[in-house]
């Protein structure tokens, strides 16, 4: 047969397909009793028309896949075949199951080679997640075990199995499609001699699934961000600056951004207001003006019911030394920080600015979110270890003098978006301020970065603006695509890791929730 001849059409059975479905199985389950009677059939369609899917080509039926709806937690454990049979071989077909079960999957013996299973498994999947059920089960036969039965055990025949050491055609062919064996099932169809009565558990977990009773308070998946890539520029007060971000604030709201985000120390203009002589004493003045930040910033996410990263600031800790502090100002009016853990030489040497030592994921509620500091995005540990708990977007305020600088950024920045599977938003600041001593020039474009895999851009970049020019930047990401890559990308660099040849963890410290201290609001 060429595939020029084939004319296939994926849709739902008819109680009028029965005489062609009857034919079907009678073929391939000659072995075991043939096809369902034309009531059982009738009766399930009527229930769950939806479940029911062939595969046609030119109006002949060539391929088909009947599925139940049943109770998770039951039919997740040890059970039999008989146990989906009612009297006068019903299929019992659970109207409020939040599972779907296969029950067979048959395709005509002439038509194999054209990967048609793997089209009805695909429909399988999409209802599945479409009537947002926990999973897919199934009882899968081993019909090739019996060659086997003498030389290995069934555990022992389902390593081999997943080794690829041996081939089972319904086995293997349900692990090449994400399938997972959870257990062996003994006397599940004891008639079946080729499988000796034994049986595979198997599940396809739905990782969108959303228990009903958290359906009104789920997170959004679809988040909009905007970026301020910030003019630095003399300013004359507080209130000047406060009035720009405002400014800022209010537009990034009017487009319904979740995040507004500010780049690296982008108050530090106000260190003109004082001598400069001495940048150690400088550095302090503007430490002095945090709290206010802080205050009004907060106010801004309030009032304009937006999540703001606050860029960075830095702050007089209560040990008297100075930090590169990121804020986090919910809309709810919380406050939370990160502060800067690894300081440039610069940092050290003219400002005597130290590393702190503790990282946090925050939850938001447009997803979970890290903060990194410029120089922290190159030190790839700490975003492996946000990885780890589940951190969906990466945002990088940063301050960079010339585009060397700004491209070791950059290219940190999309390893660890591809790495770890995340979003990651760099916003930094341009502009040229001789007056102000460490001002002098500044080169920026802000970027947002994706994986790199088929649901995200070609480029692994989802936006970026002009460079070295005062603008907005908004990107709209979507969680939902993380989920998916991180189970079924065409690589997926989280799960497949080596953790038994390595680690990674932070030395005498454990994670915090959201990153609150004492006395933040």
């Amino acid at each position: 047969m060429s595939l020029d001849d084939l004319h296939l059409n994926l849709r739902n059975l008819t109680p009028d397909d029965y005489p062609q479905l009857k034919t079907l199985m009678d073929a391939v389950y000659d072995d075991l009793g043939g096809a369902w009677p034309k009531p059982t059939i009738d009766k399930l369609i009527d229930e769950f028309p939806d479940g029911q899917i062939i595969i046609e080509d030119d109006e002949h039926i060539v391929g088909m896949a009947l599925s139940a709806l049943v109770d998770y937690d039951t039919f997740s454990n040890p059970h039999k075949y008989d146990d989906l049979i009612g009297h006068r071989e019903i299929i019992l077909n659970d109207a409020n199951g939040d599972a779907l079960y296969g029950l067979d999957v048959l395709i005509n013996p002439a038509y194999r080679g054209y990967r048609l299973g793997r089209r009805l498994y695909e429909a399988r999947k999409e209802l599945c997640r479409s009537m947002n059920l926990r999973a897919i089960l199934a009882g899968g036969r081993i019909p090739n075990y019996h060659q086997h039965a003498d030389d290995m055990s069934p555990s022992e025949y389902l390593d081999a199995v997943a080794r690829k050491e041996v081939h089972d055609p319904i086995l293997s062919f349900q692990l090449a499609n994400d399938f997972l064996v959870k257990r062996l099932l003994r006397k599940y169809l004891p008639e079946d001699e080729k499988s000796q009565g034994y049986a595979t558990l198997l599940e396809w977990n739905n990782i969108l699934f959303e228990p009903a009773e958290r359906v009104i308070e789920t997170r959004k998946t679809q988040v909009r961000v905007g970026a301020v890539q910030w003019q630095m520029r003399e300013f004359a007060s507080v209130e000047a600056v406060l009035q720009q971000v405002e400014y800022f604030v209010d537009a990034l709201s009017d487009y319904q951004s979740d995040f507004a985000v500010l780049p690296e120390l982008f108050n530090t203009p106000l260190m003109g207001l004082t001598d400069q002589s001495d940048q150690i004493q400088a550095i302090r003045f503007l430490a002095g003006f945090t709290e206010r930040f802080k205050t009004e910033i907060s106010r801004m996410a309030v009032s304009y019911n937006i999540n703001i990263i606050a860029g960075s600031m830095v702050e007089e800790g209560d040990d008297g030394k100075l930090y590169n502090v990121a804020y986090l100002c919910h809309r709810d009016g919380s406050i939370e920080s990160q502060a800067k853990l690894h300081v440039t030489p610069q940092e050290r040497r003219d400002w005597v600015v130290e590393g702190g030592d503790e990282l946090h994921v925050f939850d938001t509620d447009a997803g979970r979110i890290g903060i990194l500091v410029c120089y922290d995005v190159e030190f790839p540990e700490l975003p492996r270890l946000l990885a780890d708990q589940d951190m969906d977007i990466l945002f990088v305020p940063f301050w960079t003098d010339t585009k060397n600088s700004y491209l070791r950024v950059r290219h940190c920045s999309q390893a660890r978006a591809i790495e770890n599977e995340c979003y990651v938003v760099l916003c930094g600041s341009v502009g040229n301020v001789p007056s102000i001593e460490n001002l002098d020039i500044q080169y920026a474009q802000s970027s947002v970065f994706s994986p790199s895999d088929f649901a995200f851009p070609h480029d692994a970049v989802l936006s970026e603006t002009t460079p070295n020019t005062e603008m907005v930047m908004f990107s709209d990401l979507d969680l939902t695509r993380l989920k998916v890559l991180r189970s079924e990308g065409s690589v997926t660099n989280l799960k497949d890791r080596r953790k038994d040849l390595f680690d990674l963890r932070l030395r005498d410290w454990s994670w915090k929730a959201g990153g609150r201290h004492p006395g933040e609001s």
